[in-house]
């Protein structure tokens, strides 16, 4: 079951990367066959995910592929809050490819596997790795809102509208949307590491080098709030920021595969 769950999954996120490639060339039915493949997809992907739960001993995601099958699904959910919309469908020319590729990375790695029994209590690995795997994901659509920020200005500031802006949020709206996502993203990364840090000093565990990059994404992402509600940083500056967030994101993502799922 898990593995036709997985093709399918796969094969309608492809195929919705597909369509709104061609419905960036030409809008049309091509981007309602990308909106739908995207729920199809979802839905399909959910199912894998409920059917590893169902066959685990504990928490089901506790290899590298599996935890990374979960966080293609938590990205494309955290998309799906409002990326159906026709006017964001060229951040799904962004996002769905990826997803797309990261989940047949996934499945290479026996991502459609119940897991392994883990030293870690269920209980833990649930917040800790749920929280900040959330976290991760929300702060990825945060950094593809940002990109679609910077292009859609410099188009404008180059008197190249053309007829794709006419297709997308406006750039209060991109601006907006990024500093709730963040808003969102942050109280889920610091409980995360706050279960981390219980269970460190549980264990007599020491800092290590991907807590202190995780650390200083929390920390980026903390000053954003601050200096965009407070301060007023908006347009460009704070896209800027957003994504010097996200790369240090990235970094404890990828740290995250090899020194926690190896």
């Amino acid at each position: 079951m898990a593995e036709y769950l997985f093709g399918f999954a796969f094969l309608a996120y492809a195929a919705a990367a597909i369509a709104y490639a061609g419905d960036a060339r030409r809008p049309g039915p091509a981007g309602r066959v990308a909106t739908w493949g995207v729920r199809l997809g979802w839905v399909l992907h959910t199912g894998l995910l409920a059917d590893q739960a169902a066959r685990a001993d504990g928490f089901p995601w506790t290899s590298w592929a599996g935890s990374l099958s979960l966080f293609v699904w938590l990205v494309v959910s955290v998309y799906l809050v409002w990326g159906c919309r026709s006017r964001y469908r060229l951040l799904g020319l962004a996002v769905l490819p990826v997803a797309a590729v990261l989940l047949a990375v996934a499945r290479l790695g026996g991502g459609t596997g119940a897991g392994r029994r883990s030293g870690y209590s269920t209980g833990f690995l649930i917040v800790h790795v749920g929280l900040l795997s959330f976290a991760f994901a929300a702060f990825t659509l945060s950094a593809a809102l940002s990109a679609l920020y910077l292009w859609q200005e410099r188009r404008l500031k180059s008197h190249r509208p053309a007829v794709l802006l006419g297709r997308t949020p406006s750039l209060l709206t991109l601006d907006a949307l990024t500093g709730r996502t963040i808003a969102v993203a942050l109280p889920a990364l610091t409980a995360g590491i706050v279960a981390g840090f219980i269970r460190l000093g549980s264990d007599g565990g020491t800092v290590d080098a991907l807590m202190a990059v995780t650390l200083g994404a929390w920390a980026v992402y903390g000053s954003y709030l601050v200096l965009h509600y407070e301060a007023g940083w908006h347009g460009r500056r704070a896209a800027y920021l957003a994504l010097a967030g996200f790369a240090l994101v990235a970094v404890a993502r990828l740290g995250l595969q090899v020194s926690h799922f190896s």
